[in-house]
């Protein structure tokens, strides 16, 4: 799934102003006493919600729990946790409904919309859906009393709705959002108000990476200049040591959009890193990394499985981004090539490249598209695609480019079921068939069609 580089949502990516969070600190607490305390409630809350331990067995990647005749399932029931802001955040539409019961929804979306084309396997879902998300976006507002809390916009309004624990968001993020609304008022920093056009915060953006550990805090203001930034970082790196980086970004602009263009280092290196499927990223606070790292790794190997890569391959990673699937497949082909037409992605997949030593990848800075036919023109030709396109799915001066460009097979990564079947149609229309498809639960708990599907192309004639 491809987001907007700059757009933060809750529980959507293209839906920048659903945010939930909350709580406000016991200011007769020490700093020590206090982070101590939350964690044990925190903890504890957990236990009493999941239901089983935190350190349950995870499955291997790739591996389906199954119960109930092959029906899968997850932990987690509806009665087990209930969050307060469901109505109002619009964003965990499924929560009152056991997660088996809501993958088989998920998977009955994708069979009826592949319906004719092919019947896909069976949904994979998490072993533990809960806490999945890597990216915390949180805002805030003030109270009649003049305290500080962070939640989420009721959906259609502007009205701030205080979340104590968001369950799908990082548990670490949960806990400094929370934190950071005594630090905002312990410093007596103002928090920003979109009417009046009055105050210096505006967000806070939460990155956390699930194999590194490393954390990284960004304070979304609308003045480069933040006071006392050196104690803040201080007293925030006091109640969580584990926060790696701190970086201050500057948006102050009258928009929707979350981030500003410029980035300012407080603390650390300005990005954290972290691993998937054996190769490490760099996440900065505007690159897009996928927000269920648990899922993603089971996402991308099933689609280098059904690229059946040997050694020989050339490849074109299509869409590349900031060249992760890309990076990954290149460990197991001849060659790969990245297309991509944002400049600053291109940058970052460069880098990537660099970090993880890989000589047999190159990137493009160019429309995929004309790319392609370019490529045909000069009798280039690729073994294998990998496309991963936006919700819109591809246009078809991009499918008319693929088909002329006649790779052997295709591998189609969907974030939305209903484009991925239009452009199926029209592949299959021109000389492709497809041979495999399975859906993988990248949101659990959202909308059923928030579902990712990985397909195998091949096609039908040899060339």
């Amino acid at each position: 799934m491809k987001a907007d580089k700059n757009r933060i949502g809750h529980h959507r990516d293209s839906d920048e102003k659903k945010i939930p969070k909350g709580g406000k600190p016991d200011r007769k607490k020490s700093a020590d006493g206090l982070q101590d305390d939350r964690r044990k409630n925190t903890q504890k809350r957990s236990v009493e919600r999941n239901g089983f331990r935190k350190d349950a067995q995870k499955p291997e990647a790739g591996k389906r729990q199954r119960t109930d005749g092959g029906r899968i399932s997850g932990k987690g029931t509806a009665g087990e946790k209930i969050c307060p802001a469901m109505k109002k955040c619009g964003g965990c539409s499924l929560l009152k409904m056991s997660y088996a019961e809501q993958l088989k929804q998920k998977e009955d979306f994708v069979r009826k919309e592949l319906k004719g084309i092919i019947k896909p396997e069976p949904i994979i879902g998490m072993e533990d859906p809960w806490h999945y998300r890597n990216k915390v976006h949180a805002s805030f507002a003030r109270k009649k009393d003049g305290s500080i809390v962070s939640g989420i916009y009721e959906e259609g309004t502007h009205r701030l709705v205080p979340v104590e624990d968001c369950l799908i968001q990082d548990e670490r993020a949960n806990r400094i959002v929370r934190d950071l609304c005594g630090l905002f008022e312990s410093f007596k920093i103002k928090i920003y108000n979109e009417d009046t056009g009055y105050g210096l915060v505006r967000h806070v953006l939460i990155r956390t990476g699930h194999a590194s550990g490393e954390v990284m805090v960004v304070l979304v203001c609308v003045s480069p200049v933040f006071p006392s930034k050196r104690n803040f970082v201080d007293a925030l790196r006091k109640l969580h040591p584990e926060v790696t980086t701190v970086v201050l970004n500057v948006n102050d602009r009258r928009t929707s959009m979350v981030l500003g263009k410029r980035d300012i280092v407080l603390y650390g290196k300005g990005h954290i890193e972290d691993q998937l499927c054996g190769c490490t990223f760099a996440v900065s606070p505007q690159s897009f990394y996928q927000v269920n790292p648990v899922q993603t790794e089971i996402l991308y190997r099933k689609a280098i499985e059904f690229a059946g890569l040997g050694g020989t391959e050339r490849v074109l990673d299509a869409y590349c981004g900031t060249g992760t699937i890309g990076l990954i497949a290149a460990e197991s082909a001849r060659e790969v090539v990245g297309v991509e037409l944002n400049p600053d992605a291109v940058k970052n997949a460069v880098s990537n490249a660099r970090r993880n030593n890989r000589k047999n990848i190159r990137f493009v800075q160019e429309d995929a598209g004309e790319f392609m036919q370019k490529m045909a023109a000069e009798r280039e030709t690729v073994d294998v695609v990998l496309m991963d396109p936006p919700r819109a799915g591809s246009d078809e001066a991009f499918l008319s480019s693929l088909v002329t460009l006649a790779p052997e097979r295709v591998i189609y990564i969907s974030c939305n079921p209903v484009t991925l079947a239009r452009d199926l149609r029209y592949l299959g229309k021109h000389g492709y068939r497809v041979r495999k498809a399975v859906p993988v639960d990248m949101f659990p708990w959202t909308a059923p069609e928030h579902v990712e599907t990985v397909a195998l192309l091949s096609r039908k004639y040899p060339q």
